[in-house]
């Protein structure tokens, strides 16, 4: 490093040149890293610099160990909603603020999660794989009406927002349970997670990755749903044990389930998941489109251009409560 460069290493697989337009400069050294995993070439990488770009696929990880080499880093900046990553508690220790892309993808995901819900309800991927394989089969469908369903929304941030809004437009009925956001949201009561369990007839998660939500639903939760309930998650693949999932799916107990992130990714092409006609899958794309990708990149530039142009403090810190307090 020359002595007085401002560096930016970045870990998404992005070229020198976009790191540069995001950063509204091109007077600045930009480190990029080998694909994933490479957490050597990480720690040497991100050793000394003033802002870091987190991996948008989560692959590259951001431990103490590396964290503590950067210690005068002004940002983090992961280009995702997700952070689980990085070791926020540890970018805190060490004074350095870490910021998400909050927002960004809610409206595409909570669209998703929608699509997701009629597909299973209307069993659309069925019928449509049958069609294409020459059948025309008429047969009473024994589907559901989304109007007619209660639905569950574990996590009311951005994203349970927007599917709060959504269902709204189809009458159905909207319970949530959220420990941290206790605000009331029109049109949606509030519950607690035993209950949305017990009464939620389409449960769908929305909740951060921690070690306290981590296999949320398990086989003891998945025992208190109703029998022809719908699991649907978008938001992280730890957040259901899946393999008690597949259990209960094989078994009958629940009705099917929606899936776009898996504990282990990409998904096993062996995995029991994709031989099971009550589940819709899709390759962790349900936070994609150009629309939100426009929103996505928009956010990163504005932050690092806050930080590296304007010298203002970044939008979106997550880990705000735990970095030092200064009077």
């Amino acid at each position: 490093m020359t002595t007085g460069t401002t560096v930016v290493t970045c870990l998404s697989p992005y070229s020198t040149e976009h790191v540069k337009a995001l950063s509204g400069t091109t007077e600045i050294e930009v480190r990029l890293v080998p694909d994933p995993p490479a957490p050597d070439a990480v720690r040497a990488a991100v050793a000394g610099s003033d802002v870091i770009i987190g991996d948008v696929r989560a692959k590259h990880r951001l431990d103490r160990e590396a964290l503590e080499t950067a210690a005068s880093c002004r940002l983090i900046q992961q280009p995702a909603v997700g952070f689980d990553s990085i070791d926020v508690e540890a970018a805190a220790e060490f004074g350095i603020p870490v910021a998400n892309a909050g927002g960004y993808n809610a409206e595409t995901v909570a669209d998703w999660v929608l699509m997701a819900a009629l597909n299973l309800l209307r069993n659309g991927s069925v019928r449509d794989r049958s069609m294409h394989t020459g059948q025309y089969d008429r047969a009473f469908e024994r589907s559901r009406e989304l109007s007619a369903m209660t639905v569950g929304i574990v996590g009311m941030g951005n994203i349970g927002r927007a599917v709060a809004r959504r269902l709204s437009g189809f009458g159905s009925t909207v319970i949530a349970y959220d420990p941290v956001v206790t605000d009331q949201v029109s049109g949606v009561q509030q519950v607690s997670l035993e209950t949305l369990l017990q009464q939620a007839e389409i449960i769908t998660i929305h909740a951060p990755l921690t070690d306290a939500t981590r296999h949320l639903i398990n086989a003891t939760t998945l025992r208190q749903v109703q029998p022809e309930t719908l699991i649907i998650n978008a938001s992280r693949g730890p957040l259901i044990d899946e393999a008690a999932l597949i259990d209960a799916l094989q078994a009958g107990t629940i009705g099917g389930a929606a899936l776009d992130v898996y504990e282990i990714e990409p998904l096993a092409a062996d995995s029991p998941l994709r031989r099971l006609d009550n589940v819709f899958l899709t390759p962790h794309i349900a936070g994609d489109s150009r629309q939100s990708r426009d929103r996505l990149m928009a956010l990163v530039s504005d932050n690092l251009q806050r930080v590296l142009l304007h010298d203002l403090p970044p939008h979106h810190v997550v880990n705000t409560a735990l970095l030092p307090q200064t009077s």
